[in-house]
C-alpha cells in the first residue's frame, strides 16, 4: 500500500542558506564491499577523523540499522533491496541537512547502488560510492562474525560471497584496497576524496 493525498512541505530555509549558516556541505560517501572486507572499521574511523575535526558526520552501519529502522527485513534479494532503498532515502535526508553522510553496507547489487546514486542525483546532492576491495580469501581468512564458515557449511542460505553474488562497481569514485592498505591510508584517501570534491577543506 502507497500512502496517498500527501504533500511535500517546504521549510523555511533552503539548502544553500543552510549550507551557508553552518558552513558545510553535505553528501553521502557510500561503501560497499564483500563481507568482512573492512567496510565498517573504515567507516568508524572516517567518522571519528571528521568530527575531531569538527566536521559533521554521521555513520549509517548494516547491522546497526537492521536493529531498528530496517529490523523487519530479512535477506531475500527483495528486502535486501528495500533494505537499501530506506538507508539511500535517509542518507540523502541527513546529506540535505549539511551531514557528510558514511554508509557501510555491502549493497551486493549494482542496480539498487545506482537508484541511491540517482535519487542523489535528482536533487543536487553528491554521491560518492567506495569499493572496499578485498580478496575472498582474505575475507573468508578474517571472517570475524564466523559467518563464512556458517556459509560454507550451509548453516546460513543467501551469504553474499558464498551462495549468493556480489556485483562490484564499474566505475566507484574511489577503490581501497584493505587487504594492502591500513585503516589510516583507508580514511586518508577518503579523506583526500571529499576534499578533492569540495566538501571538505584540505587543511581540515
Amino acid at each position: 500500500m502507497k500512502a496517498t493525498n500527501i504533500q511535500w512541505h517546504a521549510g523555511l530555509l533552503k539548502r544553500g542558506s543552510r549550507w551557508k549558516r553552518l558552513g558545510r556541505k553535505g553528501c553521502t560517501i557510500w561503501l560497499t564491499g564483500l563481507p568482512a572486507s573492512g567496510k565498517s572499521t573504515i567507516a568508524a574511523a572516517l567518522e571519528f577523523a571528521l568530527v575531531m575535526r569538527g566536521i559533521h558526520a554521521y555513520r549509517l552501519d548494516g547491522d546497526n540499522v537492521r536493529h531498528g529502522l530496517n529490523s523487519n527485513l530479512g535477506f531475500s534479494r527483495r528486502d535486501r533491496a528495500e533494505n537499501i532503498r530506506r538507508i539511500g532515502e535517509v542518507a540523502k535526508l541527513f546529506a540535505d541537512s549539511g551531514c557528510i553522510t558514511i554508509t557501510a553496507f555491502i549493497s551486493p547489487y549494482i542496480a539498487d547502488r545506482e537508484n541511491i546514486r540517482r535519487i542523489h542525483k535528482e536533487t543536487d546532492l553528491a554521491f560518492l560510492e567506495v569499493f572496499v576491495d578485498c580478496p575472498i580469501r582474505e575475507c573468508m581468512r578474517r571472517d570475524p562474525k564466523g559467518q563464512y564458515r556458517k556459509a560454507r557449511a550451509g548453516e546460513i542460505k543467501g551469504f553474499t560471497g558464498v551462495d549468493d553474488p556480489y556485483e562490484a562497481p564499474m566505475l566507484p569514485e574511489l577503490v581501497i584496497k584493505t587487504a594492502e592498505t591500513d585503516v589510516g591510508e583507508c580514511v586518508q584517501a577518503c579523506l583526500d576524496l571529499l576534499a578533492s570534491r569540495k566538501l571538505i577543506a584540505i587543511a581540515e
